[in-house]
């Protein structure tokens, strides 16, 4: 019978565990501290140095502070010139491609003069104004292009505009942005400025769709002063589709205008009447001045002629707000402002 050996431990009463685990006799073992790592001076001193330079290449305040103001001058609601500059090049950026299409290089750089008056002047809508007569115009001008410079009658360079013809078109429209900015007769005035500024485009958008449809689809043209039956192309020369196209076209842009808030529904009407009276004042212009010797100088000024005439029509109708003013003062006075 094998022998067993009895080991008898001592158990503490008050205690769940034996003694020989409270009272061990092993040594404690402290963690040893974690070693620390130390970044040599040479390595710190270089990452200082390259954050002090990023700091002045690419100052962070600074570049927050200009893209805050920039965003701000575009959400700006009243126009400024700093607001419209910035506004004008965005969006000359964005439309170059359309741009190019049917304006010059010089004409681009005239168009750009002009986009940041108008939005100085008359905002975001007047700005809207003038990019929707520029792209129906260039539009119509492209409008059977082979079939124009085959009969010769055709816009030079493809249908670009050039300085000069950007100028000429927006002759009174700038009067009217120029005295709108700076106030000239007042409040009862400031209404005024803004319907002369649209019947002017209306006018040029008129004379503009006329000529081109008139050229691309006019059946028979007839000289404006004596109605005998004239070639496509002749100074002077009106078709009945053409016609009808501009007064269409017109009817479009003081639509535009009227839903922008520029003008109400009694002024739509008023732009739409004086830019065909404009037109065909154009057409007699050309008829009895610009083939006769002498009159040369009405080819090359006649869009400043023709672009006053709406302004100075609207001008010359008394308004209910402006009955007890001396309207009359407004056609000589932009007759010299050109």
């Amino acid at each position: 019978m094998a022998q067993s050996t009895l080991l008898l431990l001592h158990v503490n009463p008050s205690s769940s565990c034996p003694s020989i685990f409270r009272h061990s006799q092993f040594p404690k073992l402290s963690p040893k501290p974690a070693k620390s790592f130390s970044v040599p001076h040479s390595l710190t001193a270089r990452k200082q140095r390259f954050s002090s330079r990023m700091d002045r290449l690419h100052p962070p305040n600074a570049l927050q502070g200009v893209v805050s103001e920039a965003i701000g001058l575009l959400q700006s609601p009243d126009p400024t010139w700093q607001s419209a500059l910035l506004n004008n090049l965005l969006i000359f950026v964005l439309g170059s491609p359309i741009l190019v299409t049917g304006l010059s290089f010089p004409g681009i750089s005239a168009a750009f003069l002009l986009g940041t008056l108008t939005w100085r002047a008359f905002g975001p809508s007047g700005f809207l104004l003038v990019a929707s007569y520029f792209v129906i115009g260039t539009g119509v001008t492209k409008v059977k292009m082979a079939q124009k410079e085959a009969q010769g009658v055709a816009e030079k360079r493809k249908g670009r505009r050039g300085p000069g013809s950007v100028i000429g078109s927006s002759a009174a429209a700038c009067v009217c942005a120029l005295m709108s900015i700076y106030g000239i007769g007042g409040v009862e005035f400031a209404q005024l400025w803004q319907l002369g500024f649209v019947a002017s485009f209306c006018t040029k958008l008129n004379d503009t769709v006329s000529s081109e449809i008139g050229k691309a689809y006019g059946k028979t043209t007839y000289l404006v002063t004596t109605f005998k039956v004239v070639p496509r192309g002749t100074e002077g020369a009106v078709s009945l589709e053409g016609t009808l196209a501009g007064f269409l076209a017109s009817i479009v842009l003081a639509s535009i205008g009227c839903l922008m808030g520029q003008i109400n529904g009694a002024e739509a009407l008023i732009c739409v009447v004086a830019s065909q009276i404009a037109n065909f004042g154009e057409s007699i212009i050309g008829a009895v001045f610009q083939e006769k010797e002498g009159y040369q100088w009405v080819r090359n000024s006649d869009h400043f002629i023709i672009s006053l005439i709406p302004t100075c029509c609207s001008a010359l109708i008394v308004r209910r707000d402006c009955r007890n003013t001396p309207i009359f003062i407004c056609s000589p006075l932009l007759v010299c402002a050109a």
